[in-house]
């Protein structure tokens, strides 16, 4: 989720962002299985010479033309389905497109491929460069749709991740879930407490590092009507403590000797976005990322149990406004909260796992795999492009700082001990 707000036209019809995605997620499946495939672009070079025979060759320039106009296609529709301004998607989306080719060609280069830098560390590189050096345009600002691009990437994940693989991760994933969210909730609320943090932000901070991050907090927000500025900035502390625990992570595991399935584990249940667990799951391997992605699918389902305690407890407790005390919390408030671009994810492995023909499965799955990861990539530019590290070294935000990083300490170390227990 964008942690600048992109204004909003009125009009008589707008979907949730969550709903878009899975619109916007399974037309695409939808338009590669009635035959409209775009061909995935090679980016592999190792000298100048190939980089100028090989990726700005016509052929392949034809290509990437076509994912661009593509995917410019789908952000445009995207920001119609949202109700948001379209003019700043039709000028701001060929810039994201343009910053995210550069890392794209950066990553194909065969000595940095040896490194195991993956396409989404130097898109995020490039936005967070891009980001912090220069002032952005407000319409620029406004073309930025960071869990737009990851959620659409992660529901094309599906075609991916066979059901059986899910039933079974996902049963042990639910088990961590649970365990790992109260555990660093309570752990991060007497934190906050102990450091005399106010109790709109020690919720806010609990939340996002126990459950899923930057959708907890604007969840937990939404539940208590917290301070829009307190929220801001703890989506700030999330994206960016995400970025070295995303590049350090997976090296860690690999040092410790883990598993694939204990690494995935413990990057899906540490890392708070989900588009920095993809990134970190990349990075350690293929399996790696099918058990972070089911893992922090499992914490996301407990979103919606988690507002709506959370709404219950506020509304009963703190009675700070006569709404507050009448107000009675259902069970729609789970409906509301529970993260909906999941059902996309598991209609497209359905589909995928039972459904279509081997020979489909296979005649399909190079294009999505590869619109997939350009996705990724254009959500983790949009990230860097709106992640600014000023605002963290103010005097007055200190103790919410070493409240995150010290629950955050306290998570990596919990998870990876029911990580190790579960899935070794």
């Amino acid at each position: 989720m964008s942690a600048v707000a992109s204004p909003v036209s009125k009009t008589k019809f707008a979907l949730t962002e969550d709903w878009t995605v899975v619109v916007l997620g399974l037309l695409i499946i939808a338009l590669s299985l009635t035959g409209l495939l775009i061909p995935a672009p090679s980016f592999g070079w190792k000298d100048g010479h190939e980089l100028f025979t090989n990726v700005f060759a016509v052929k392949n320039g034809g290509t990437i033309l076509a994912q661009f106009f593509f995917t410019y296609g789908i952000a445009l529709i995207g920001s119609a389905l949202l109700n948001k301004p379209v003019r700043a998607t039709l000028l701001g989306f060929p810039i994201i497109f343009g910053l995210t080719l550069l890392a794209l060609i950066l990553a194909g280069n065969k000595t940095l491929k040896d490194l195991n830098l993956e396409a989404v560390i130097f898109s995020l590189s490039i936005g967070l460069i891009v980001g912090n050096l220069i002032q952005l345009p407000n319409w620029l600002r406004a073309a930025l749709a960071t869990e737009l691009f990851v959620k659409i990437g992660l529901v094309l994940l599906g075609t991916t991740v066979i059901f059986g693989d899910i039933l079974k991760a996902g049963s042990l994933g639910l088990i961590q879930a649970l365990v790992v969210v109260v555990s660093v909730w309570y752990f991060a609320y007497w934190v906050s407490k102990r450091l005399k943090i106010d109790d709109e932000l020690t919720m806010m901070l609990a939340s996002a590092v126990s459950i899923c991050g930057v959708s907890a907090a604007i969840a937990t927000s939404g539940a208590i009507q917290g301070d829009s500025k307190k929220l801001s900035y703890v989506i700030s502390l999330v994206l960016i403590t995400a970025i070295p625990m995303m590049l350090l992570m997976p090296y860690a595991a690999q040092a410790l000797g883990l598993s694939p399935e204990v690494t995935g584990a413990w990057l899906g249940g540490t890392i708070d976005t989900t588009g920095a667990v993809v990134a970190s799951g990349s990075l350690a391997g293929e399996e790696a990322l099918k058990i972070s992605t089911i893992v922090k699918f499992s914490q996301n389902v407990l979103l919606g149990v988690a507002a709506f305690a959370i709404s219950v407890y506020w509304t009963y407790t703190k009675n700070q406004t006569e709404a507050a005390q009448t107000s009675k919390p259902t069970l729609g408030v789970i409906w509301e909260r529970f993260p909906k671009f999941i059902l996309g994810f598991l209609a497209a492995s359905l589909l995928f796992s039972f459904v279509l023909s081997a020979d489909t499965v296979d005649a399909v799955k190079g294009s999505l795999k590869s619109l997939q990861g350009l996705w990724f990539a254009l959500a983790f530019t949009s990230i860097g492009l709106e992640t600014r590290f000023a605002d963290l070294f103010k005097a007055d935000n200190r103790r919410p700082l070493y409240a995150f990083l010290i629950a955050q300490t306290f998570n990596i170390f919990i998870t990876l001990a029911i990580a190790y227990l579960l899935f070794s």
